[in-house]
């Protein structure tokens, strides 16, 4: 990589960080500059608009999503073990998040009344998220993991609201055990979906 290839990451590393910590929204040029010790129109050739760098921090978080949950998931066997796998570093990697925060979460929060092009790609990422998580269902009820009439979009919905739920009391409230709740809902889950009622 070129220095300014590197200078580049580098702010971006940083802008991660802030915005994990603080919302998109509260990203600024001047508040980057400061944390990166380069003036403002040093950072600002780098992105050229406050939205360009929101943009390209929302990116970056997204790749490092798929590089820790969603790739090695796929190497586990189609069905309930890829669901499984999905799922257990889904909840690893939000239990990290606890010190800092999901953007996908806060960003949810953030964008949910305000039009335009980055609540349109958060929701993307998280459409994208969703819809590997459904394939991941169907295929575990086509392999016979799950039985026929399951629900997978409702099984999909109660995954999520596990995740929620868990960042919810982890992050907010400080409960210990919430990782472990998690754990056993999703179990709980699994078991519901694979047993005839």
């Amino acid at each position: 990589m070129r220095k300014g290839e590197l200078t580049h990451a580098a702010i971006l590393d940083v802008a991660l960080d802030m915005a994990s910590r603080n919302g998109l929204e509260g990203l600024t040029i001047g508040l980057l500059a400061d944390r990166m010790h380069m003036s403002k129109s040093g950072v600002f050739a780098h992105f050229g608009s406050r939205e360009e760098l929101q943009m390209e921090v929302l990116k970056l978080y997204h790749r490092r999503f798929e590089q820790e949950v969603f790739f090695p998931s796929m190497t586990e066997a189609r069905g309930i073990l890829r669901l499984q796998a999905m799922f257990a570093r889904w909840v690893k990697r939000v239990s990290v998040e606890i010190a800092s925060g999901c953007i996908y979460i806060s960003g949810a929060v953030e964008y949910d009344d305000r039009p335009g092009p980055i609540r349109e790609e958060l929701v993307a990422m998280v459409r994208a998220w969703q819809g590997a998580l459904l394939r991941s269902v169907l295929q575990s009820i086509e392999s016979g993991d799950l039985k026929p009439g399951a629900d997978p979009r409702q099984l999909v919905y109660e995954m999520y609201g596990l995740i929620l739920a868990l960042h919810h009391d982890a992050r907010f409230l400080r409960m210990p055990g919430s990782v472990e709740r998690a754990e056993t809902g999703f179990s709980r889950l699994i078991e519901y979906y694979q047993n005839q009622h």
